[in-house]
């Protein structure tokens, strides 16, 4: 499959596993249940795994390098994105009790160590900031962050949601380059290929990480079946496949962070990423789900 790459990031990563709902698995809680589980994505040559330190409490980060911890090879087989910066209602610990933004450089700084510590990892590959926070004081955050490569803690940076003035004034502040951006854009969420959001990723040399790229599950509600059932079987693909397939043949290729920790639905998203969609198919998928012809 002919592929184009950004630089930076992975581009021999066709999927990155995203662990937000690890903590609902209570089947992967255990160290060697989990440690199965990873092997087997190491064998489907997935090695690129998603955490933050809001996921599940923390509770994710913590169950993952509680396995690395029991199974050290492991350890040195994955590649961890981790992001921070955003503090839920449920873990602020001011009066308050409200979800706010906390990029600041002493914030991040802890939330690397913590990452570190909790992960079991002696460096983590792709450090994110993960929502722009309007109150970053952007040198001193620039200047965490170059610390925190220098020391070996972090091998690259990137963002989370960002828009591209605010990438822009990260970058204009550091001279780390900027990995990627992860954030929505999906067959259910198409508004970036329409108001440059696409193309500023590609000028900037960003690689997009692209949460969300099943749509939350509910794409087979949005595309009319007799659609999906042609698609279907002119492709070989199911829904999960059709729209990885769909995501991935757009300039730059997103790389999907698919949020399913189902063997099944793997397996359907790799099948996807070895699959170039006929462009008929690609515009009538897209035409399905906004709704609107093509112009």
């Amino acid at each position: 499959m002919q592929t184009t790459h950004t630089p930076g990031f992975t581009p021999d990563t066709p999927l990155i596993l995203g662990m937000m709902r690890l903590h609902d698995h209570p089947v992967l809680t255990s160290p060697a249940r989990l440690a199965d589980w990873i092997a087997a994505r190491l064998e489907e040559g997935l090695n690129v795994f998603d955490h933050a330190d809001i996921y599940g409490g923390g509770e994710c980060e913590r169950l993952f390098g509680d396995t690395l911890r029991a199974q050290p090879l492991l350890a040195r087989a994955v590649r961890i994105i981790t992001k921070a910066g955003i503090v839920p209602a449920s873990m602020d610990r001011s009066p308050w009790q409200v979800k706010h933004y906390q990029a600041e450089a002493g914030y991040l700084k802890n939330a690397i160590d913590r990452a570190l510590t909790s992960l079991a990892m002696e460096q983590i590959d792709t450090f994110l900031i993960h929502r722009p926070d309007p109150l970053m004081q952007v040198e001193e955050v620039a200047r965490a962050l170059e610390n925190a490569v220098a020391a070996g803690k972090v091998r690259q940076i990137g963002v989370s949601n960002f828009l591209p003035e605010q990438w822009r004034w990260l970058a204009a502040n550091t001279e780390l380059p900027l990995a990627c951006n992860q954030s929505q854009f999906s067959l259910a969420h198409t508004d970036p290929l329409f108001d440059g959001t696409l193309e500023a990723h590609l000028a900037d040399g960003l690689r997009w990480l692209a949460w969300s790229p099943l749509g939350g599950g509910k794409l087979a509600d949005r595309i009319p079946a007799d659609i999906l059932d042609r698609a279907r079987e002119e492709t070989g693909l199911d829904e999960t496949g059709l729209a990885i397939a769909w995501l991935r043949q757009i300039p730059g290729t997103p790389v999907p962070v698919l949020g399913s920790m189902n063997p099944d639905r793997i397996r359907s998203a790799l099948q996807g990423t070895q699959t170039v969609l006929p462009r008929p198919i690609w515009y009538r998928l897209l035409e399905s789900v906004r709704n609107t012809a093509v112009a």
